[in-house]
């Protein structure tokens, strides 16, 4: 017996511990022998991660897939895993460790860091699978992975030295994101550009020989004055005539009291401001790329903390020695004021960058790093796309792709943190020549570089760079040359190696997700049955940072792109098109959304508003509505059953011969080809509204109740056809409406399983309906026409105000052979459905009646005797006028240009919907209107 409501609450933790029991997640669960592959790879979660809302709209869409593939027979594997996150993750145990008051991670040292780390991803680690379950993502949760588990270690080792070998990965120093807290680079990704109020201020730099043209300075502006003591030129545009005559002179740096050039480039905008740029090499990016074309030297002047430094090649004052870059800049200001060379300042809204975790502001700096040569691998990864072997849906996404591909720079992947795979590279001495005698050292000259997958091998390798004597592991740089000095010459009998420190982007080991995961290196049977995968669901801000990168690594390692599409899906935003954010205080937790209106009601509304370019605007209500769905599922079940509506084994549909069961088995058919085809097309919004529509209005507003005179008839053949019809059609509802709602389905296809033909298996390796060719057109016609019918006669009540107890008469005036056959034989469903007293064929329209044309017959409902005709007309007439007064008001505010320019987008998309809302009602009472008249 159904019970009386559904419980999600009670109902879903259950539900999913028995699919789990069953093993119905597992990689080629319910598949036949030799079935074809499907797989999909999850974007790896952080371990530090929590659900949220955009989470919930990618593994929704992306359990859909899997639930629709896995229906129709295909040997499916979902791969799950997490990604260790090595900022976000080093930061999480480092506040930890500082709440307990434990030692500091330089404190305990590097080794008793990392063992803390790895306690804490066992104890707290991974919550978000938790949360995924509760969504009811069917992963195959038996194979999950962890970007530094043994397996993807090895991958990641094994991937950096086969690059290093085909000198595809190099050492370099160019700028990078710096973050001072940190201490370490970060991806443009973690980078969170904010705008601030700032200013731009300008500073004279004389000219060192005297007055050119009359010109004795050139001005330049800036948003960060403390720059200046790092400047190595002055640029001007070489079309810029003010300067022509400058080019190749030199100016004095103030305060740092250097002489630099001044250049022409094609960067400076002789429009903008003065036309003259300083150039900062070492400290930003674009001053980066002039300095390395023109030869202008790089010159740092902060340490990896922000501070000020003083070297002989920059010249700073010893009093800004260790000073932070904001007290340096003050400084800065007043003495170049001091010496007379302030020329203003400018308030003015500034870009600035920010660590997104950190929450401070990112400095460029220039460091050695290691680097991915992205161009060589971008090329063939390009073409996959290009030449349509990876597919993005929707596909203007493939121009992001394509743009960042074509205009790649080198993939700074190394990070200075801890957590993470340290990077198999092992340093030695500079040795200018080394016998088993003797060896001279060049300390001065750049370390020896050894890149190996173990430390054994690189320890072979230092043995014998270092002429065959015997090596040592030692920390670092420092502590080699101690080993070095502890003896009392250069030949001392053991040479020093040490490993380099820091770690890969995370980035690096997730962009060989979608092998790795598989068992590469090794040859394994997943890899060869699962790789390429089928498809990728991901959001359109890691396109380059993720996708690109595994197109690149897979194309590289496996010859063969990593999947077939891309299917990019849209951001999630609240109800005004707002973006979520926790100042704005308008974050929807999608964990609240299922306490409240259950996992089916949340994912059938991210699937309902997934449409293809278009992003999401969140509401409750839209949410609730989906919850009422859930229940309108659940009440037609509940009443099919209290009217013995049971499954009958082999239960043929072609063989129904009532035409209300040929048409809902045809209407049914009909849903089913466009569920499929609009899933197979990524169009999830649509398939989903396919399933409403077919549900909620066909089955439940209109089959359901006409089939209730059959259920209670005394016809005792139409009555079994019909159970039995209703029954066949609600395991098809069911089994469509699964991938969007797994719970209520799965509970509801148990329950109904209790009486008739038994069940061979679970709903959710149930076979997906195949139901073409069920169409009956003379039934659709029939059926369609009574319900078109019986909504206008229901439109026309509503309208006019006809109290919902009122029955009326009906005329039919012109009806052909056709339509009086179907009147006849529908007469007492449309008395009953749309609240008619008699139904007469006239020569004419009574009057007082409000009239409308079905087909080739005019239809009319006397209302004389019913309403009072003028005064509805004068309602409809006021009603008419204040519509349109707001429809006035609105085109008035459309039209005020000083409106449109300021208000934000979400206002005037607001205004324009109030405007087509009030149209469309104004619309319709005319419509009213005219039928009274």
């Amino acid at each position: 017996m159904i019970e009386k409501k559904y419980e999600p609450k009670s109902a879903e933790n259950r539900i999913y511990q028995a699919w789990e029991d069953a093993g119905s997640f597992k990689a080629g669960a319910g598949a036949s022998e030799g079935a074809t592959p499907y797989s999909i790879v999850i974007p790896p979660p952080n371990v530090t991660g929590s659900l949220h809302i955009g989470h919930a709209l990618n593994n929704t869409i992306q359990d859909i897939l899997i639930r629709f593939e896995r229906m129709r027979g295909k040997d499916v594997l979902w791969q799950p895993g997490m990604d260790h996150a090595g900022i976000a993750t080093q930061m999480v145990v480092e506040r930890q460790l500082a709440e307990q008051g434990l030692p500091s991670r330089k404190e305990m040292g590097r080794e008793a860091f990392i063992k803390k780390v790895w306690e804490w991803k066992e104890e707290s680690g991974g919550t978000i699978f938790n949360q995924l379950r509760r969504l009811g993502a069917s992963c195959d949760w038996s194979r999950e992975r962890f970007t530094m588990d043994e397996g993807l270690s090895e991958a990641v080792v094994k991937v950096f030295v086969e690059l290093h070998k085909k000198g595809l990965i190099y050492k370099d120093k160019r700028l990078v994101n710096w973050d001072p807290t940190f201490q370490t680079a970060i991806s443009d990704l973690e980078v969170e550009q904010k705008d601030v109020n700032g200013h731009m201020w300008s500073f004279a730099y004389p000219l060192v020989n005297g007055e050119v043209d009359g010109i004795s300075e050139i001005v330049i502006a800036t948003t960060r004055p403390e720059t200046m003591l790092g400047d190595g030129a002055v640029a001007v545009h070489p079309s810029d005539e003010r300067y022509k005559n400058l080019i190749g002179k030199m100016v004095r740096l103030p305060i740092a009291e250097r002489e630099i050039p001044i250049i022409a480039d094609e960067y400076p905008d002789p429009e903008f401001g003065t036309g003259a740029v300083k150039i900062t090499g070492a400290h930003d990016f674009n001053d980066f790329e002039v300095a390395r074309r023109n030869n202008i030297p790089l010159i740092p002047f902060m340490d990896s903390e922000a501070k000020m430094i003083v070297t002989p090649e920059n010249n700073v004052p010893e009093h800004y020695r260790g000073l932070d870059r904001f007290v340096a800049r003050k400084l800065v200001l007043k003495e170049i004021e001091e010496l007379g060379f302030y020329r203003g300042v400018e308030e003015k809204i500034i870009a600035q960058p920010f660590g997104d975790r950190s929450g401070v502001v990112i400095e460029p700096m220039l460091t050695e790093q290691w680097y991915v040569k992205a161009e060589t691998l971008a090329k063939p990864a390009a073409a996959s796309v290009r030449e349509g072997r990876t597919k993005f849906v929707p596909d203007n996404w493939k121009n992001t792709y394509y743009h960042w591909m074509d205009n790649i720079q080198p993939w700074c992947i190394s990070r200075q943190l801890w957590w993470g795979h340290q990077i198999p590279a092992w340093y030695c001495i500079h040795v200018n020549s080394a016998t088993r005698t003797a060896i001279h050292y060049n300390t001065h000259a750049p370390d020896h570089q050894l890149v190996f997958k173990t430390e054994n091998e690189a320890m072979v390798a230092a043995s014998e760079y270092y002429g065959g004597q015997p090596v040592k592991l030692v920390a670092n740089r420092q502590e080699a040359m101690e080993l070095l000095d502890n003896y009392s010459s250069r030949d001392g009998p053991i040479r020093p190696i040490w490993r380099d420190p820091d770690v890969l982007d995370t980035w690096f080991s997730s962009g060989l997700w979608a092998f790795s995961t598989l068992g590469w290196p090794d040859e394994t049977d997943e890899l060869k049955k699962y790789y390429p995968t089928s498809v990728l669901v991901t959001g359109f801000d890691i396109i380059f940072f993720w996708v690109a990168r595994m197109m690149m690594l897979s194309l590289e390692f496996m010859e063969k792109e990593p999947f077939a599409k891309v299917y990019v899906h849209a951001l999630v935003r609240d109800e005004q098109g707002q973006k979520m954010s926790k100042s704005k205080g308008n974050v929807i937790d999608p964990l609240e959304l299922i306490d409240e209106y259950g996992a089916d009601a949340t994912r059938f509304t991210l699937a309902a508003m997934a449409a293809q370019g278009r992003d999401i605007r969140l509401s409750l209500p839209r949410v609730e509505g989906y919850r009422n769905f859930v229940t309108k599922i659940w009440n037609a079940a509940r009443f099919l059953e209290m009217n013995d509506c049971q499954r009958v084994e082999n239960f043929d549909p072609k063989a129904v011969k009532n035409p209300l069961n040929q048409w809902i088995i045809g209407e049914a058919s009909r849903a089913v080809n466009d569920v499929t085809r609009t899933i197979e097309e990524f169009r999830f919004n649509e398939a989903a509204n396919a399933c409403y529509e077919f549900v909620w209005n066909k089955f439940c507003d209109w089959y359901i109740e006409l089939a209730k005179p059959l259920f209670g008839g005394e016809d005792e053949a139409a009555k079994a056809e019909t159970r039995a019809t209703a029954a066949f059609t609600l395991d098809q509802i069911l089994k469509l409406l699964h991938p969007f709602m797994p719970f209520v389905t799965e509970e509801l296809w148990a329950q109904t399983g209790q009486d008739g033909a038994s069940r061979e298996k679970m709903l959710i390796i149930s076979s997906w309906p195949e139901l073409a060719g069920l169409e009956n057109e003379k039934a659709d016609a029939e059926i369609s026409w009574l319900i078109a019918l019986i909504t206008s006669i229901r439109s026309v009540r509503a309208e006019m105000n006809v109290p919902a107890s009122a029955k009326i008469p009906l005329h039919i005036v012109g009806e052909g052979e056709e339509t009086r056959s179907k009147v006849n034989s529908q007469m007492a469903a449309i008395k009953r459905l749309a609240r008619i007293e008699n139904i007469e064929f006239s020569k004419n329209v009574p009057a007082n009646s409000a009239q409308f044309v079905q087909g080739e017959a005019t239809f009319g409902l006397p209302l004389g005797d019913v309403i009072d005709i003028e005064a509805e007309k004068a309602r409809l007439n006021k009603s008419i006028a204040k519509l349109q007064a707001e429809i006035d008001g609105v085109d008035k505010k459309l039209s005020n240009e000083h409106f449109t320019s300021k208000a934000p987008e979400h206002v005037i998309e607001d205004q324009r919907k109030r405007k087509n809302d009030a149209s469309e009602k104004r619309d319709k009472l005319a419509e009213a209107l005219n039928r009274l008249s």
